[in-house]
């Protein structure tokens, strides 16, 4: 009988432990929960992953004994009645070695002091993005989930688009997509849903509220859905009635430059060239000023994730990467455009996993 391919936690266990290794560390402690989720599988809301060279432990309290053993296979289960993080450095503290990494920027100063304390006697070395730098590369189970995700939050908004009209308030649309995603699976949504409309959508990230609706407006709505663990984020601008030629001028240049830095999108090539292909598109439209984010981000377990496509990020895509592509305008009183999609780093270019249809779309 062949040898059994490792499971995906085993292999990332793996990797974890060959950067101990090469650390000269003797152990590492995650308490970040979606790098937790992404070493054991383990989808509760308290849990520690103790990590040496030899052994994985997952530690969490009574209330995750039962999804704990179903979910995790790669690592042991203890369970514990008092602090999970209490627990594993206890049980750190039992053994001789010295040197525990742990990621510094999910402990707090006040949690770090709390370690200190039961670890008297260890070296506590702060480590920074491994296991996230691990994430940013998906294997093809992981694309295959992020793309579920992607469908429900499209078919969410396709559904909902027919129920936009005038008098509707904002609060509504956004009540109405996350209904939506929650009936085809989504555990939840993967952000607040952003649904603006008129000069409003000049806010990148407004708010959702009661302002209603009127004939001639644009409406932005930036919607996202997490399935099984992972997430997604799609932006579309639509108009209720024709729009102004300034508003479609502005529409065409946020098009083009997202179908510019898309078409830029290959493993190999550096993040900050995908970011420079939309601003140039949109500097010539005269709008340059008016982009004030970056292109996009790495998708995942966490909706924002690494890498970020940015200006100044040399960071280099590589295959499989999952990101958003999402350029935009914002014009202060008078309103913004965005179109984003995910897409996945290929050999040959951008695979893009959402489908909705990006051609200027009046209600």
């Amino acid at each position: 009988m062949p040898p059994q391919e490792p499971s995906p936690y085993g292999a990332r266990l793996a990797k974890l432990r060959e950067r101990i290794a090469e650390e000269r560390l003797e152990a590492f402690l995650a308490t970040s929960l979606p790098n937790v989720h992404y070493l054991t599988g383990f989808s509760g809301s308290a849990g520690v992953l103790l990590v040496t060279l030899g052994d994985s432990l997952l530690f969490t309290d009574p209330r995750y004994d039962l999804q704990a053993h179903e979910q995790v296979r790669e690592s042991r289960v203890v369970i514990t009645a008092g602090d999970a993080l209490t627990a594993a450095a206890k049980r750190w503290n039992r053994s001789r070695l010295l040197r525990l990494g742990f990621e510094s920027g999910a402990v707090s100063f006040q949690t770090h002091r709390g370690l200190r304390k039961l670890l008297p006697k260890k070296r506590l070395i702060p480590t920074a993005g491994w296991v996230e730098t691990f994430r940013i590369e998906k294997d093809e189970g992981e694309i295959e989930q992020i793309r579920r995700a992607v469908a429900v939050a499209s078919r969410a908004f396709s559904e909902t688009l027919p129920l936009v009209r005038p008098g509707i308030r904002e609060i509504e649309v956004a009540a109405e997509i996350e209904y939506r995603m929650r009936r085809y699976g989504a555990a939840q949504p993967s952000f607040e849903t952003i649904v603006a409309f008129g000069e409003r959508t000049a806010l990148p990230h407004a708010r959702a509220g009661a302002r209603p609706l009127r004939t001639g407006e644009c409406v932005l709505m930036d919607l996202g859905a997490i399935l099984d663990g992972y997430v997604s984020d799609m932006t579309r601008t639509v108009f209720l009635g024709r729009p102004s030629r300034k508003a479609s001028r502005m529409y065409q240049a946020v098009w083009e430059a997202q179908k510019e830095a898309e078409e830029t999108v290959r493993a190999g090539v550096e993040c900050a060239t995908v970011d420079r292909a939309a601003r140039r598109v949109l500097d010539r439209y005269g709008y340059g000023r008016y982009f004030t984010h970056s292109t996009g981000h790495g998708v995942g377990r966490e909706i924002h994730e690494l890498p970020r496509i940015a200006k100044k990020q040399h960071a280099v895509l590589p295959e499989r990467a999952v990101i958003t592509v999402e350029p935009g305008v914002y014009l202060p009183g008078f309103g913004g455009v965005r179109i984003e999609d995910v897409v996945v780093v290929r050999k040959t270019g951008a695979e893009i996993l959402t489908q909705t249809p990006k051609d200027l779309t009046v209600l």
